[in-house]
């Protein structure tokens, strides 16, 4: 009778579950790596990944006006290549999809334009109105629930600014008018600027349509021997970042019809704005959130009908905020990031220190590739001998 042998202990898994074991060649390969080889290419990948994100944010801090407009295009096509493919799935020709999809974002574009221009313009007319009668009525209200008498500076100077609203505003256009003509004076800085805020789009075209082309040219240049490996490391960064900005922007999305929404029923004339932007701030935590607050009570302000207005304000928000914390946030984006708020948080304040704006709009995504290399280097780890405890001491 043969004796059973007891099972081996499991081997203990990562903290990080992003990694996904290196894909298994057929016996007999020539190309199958052992576990030596596959730390030492796993750590040259690493080294590499984190080289080529300095190498990035230093062509950006030497090189920002040639390197900005070619990153946006490269991120643009990176998000929007998933929206072609599936049309080229469909049987429509790459190019085809690329012009389909940017017409019908242009056609977006000018549409948000002819909403958005007359609406901030009659926004703008409401605020002599505003000071007359804050001045008039909001600080006696104040006092009156505060039960103290505002400083007579406070009366004054909002009184002064109802006064002078429309002189202001009538002076904005010329203002505009000389701060741009003021800029255009520095003939090459106005060029540069505007050359690349007009070669991104047509960047991120040609980026687009020859996405596949480019990634099967970057195959081509990995080592014979360790392509599946590498391959498989790239997939899961694409697949973090996927999950970034695929789970951001649906989750930016539904935010923000839901406090387009509460916003309209608290008749403020920004609803539209306003959720937009604090649905797709909601990228950065609670700054989205924050932003849209202040503009929503600013909108209060502006076409104040009672009360009930504060009070559904304050519910569209609540109710927002727990449903992407409990509901849409773990259905939509689920573990596949990872990042927790805090560390998103600290990663946007440090690399928004260091680069400035474009700090901030690549610390989330340089973030989620650091922790796919970490948690490289973390299975590595766990798999040698010092790990393990099995290593003798020399």
């Amino acid at each position: 009778m043969k004796v059973p042998q007891p099972a081996e202990p499991p081997e203990v898994s990562p903290v990080l579950h992003v990694v996904h074991p290196e894909p298994v060649p057929p016996a007999g390969d020539p190309s199958a790596l052992d576990e030596a080889e596959a730390r030492r290419v796993d750590f040259v990948w690493s080294g590499v990944m984190v080289g080529s994100l300095a190498l990035v944010f230093a062509l950006l801090s030497v090189f920002g006006g040639v390197a900005v407009p070619v990153l946006l295009a490269l991120t643009g096509a990176y998000a929007f290549n998933p929206l072609v493919t599936l049309l080229e799935k469909r049987g429509v020709d790459r190019t085809w999809g690329t012009s389909i999809l940017f017409f019908a974002g242009t056609l977006l574009m000018v549409g948000a334009g002819l909403y958005l221009v007359p609406v901030f313009r009659d926004e703008a007319a409401k605020l002599p109105g505003f000071f007359q009668r804050a001045s008039t009525q909001v600080v006696p209200q104040v006092e009156s629930l505060l039960g103290v008498s505002l400083p007579d500076l406070v009366s004054q100077r909002t009184a002064e600014l109802g006064e002078k609203a429309s002189e202001l505003l009538q002076s904005a256009g010329p203002t505009a008018a000389r701060l741009v003509a003021s800029f255009a004076g520095n003939t090459a800085r106005f060029a540069a600027t505007l050359l690349g805020l007009s070669v991104v789009p047509v960047l991120a075209f040609f980026f687009l349509q020859d996405y596949p082309r480019l990634m099967g040219r970057i195959q081509d240049l990995l080592p014979r021997r360790s392509v599946a490996l590498v391959s498989q490391r790239f997939r899961e960064v694409d697949e973090v970042l996927s999950a970034f900005v695929q789970g951001q922007l649906t989750v930016g999305a539904i935010l923000s019809v839901l406090y387009a929404v509460g916003l309209s029923v608290a008749r403020i004339d920004l609803a539209i704005a306003i959720g937009l932007i604090a649905g797709f701030g909601n990228m950065v935590p609670y700054l989205g959130t924050g932003i849209g607050v202040v503009l929503a009570l600013l909108g209060v302000l502006l076409s104040w009908q009672g009360p009930w207005q504060l009070a559904v304000v304050a519910a569209t928000f609540i109710i927002g905020q727990l449903a992407e914390g409990f509901v849409i946030t773990p259905r939509v984006v689920g573990e596949k990031v990872g990042l927790a708020p805090v560390a998103v948080i600290i990663a946007v304040l440090a690399f928004g220190e260091l680069f400035g704006f474009v700090g901030i709009l690549l610390a989330v995504p340089a973030s989620a590739i650091l922790k796919v290399v970490l948690s490289v280097v973390l299975q590595r780890y766990r798999r040698t001998e010092l790990y393990k405890g099995s290593a003798r001491a020399p």
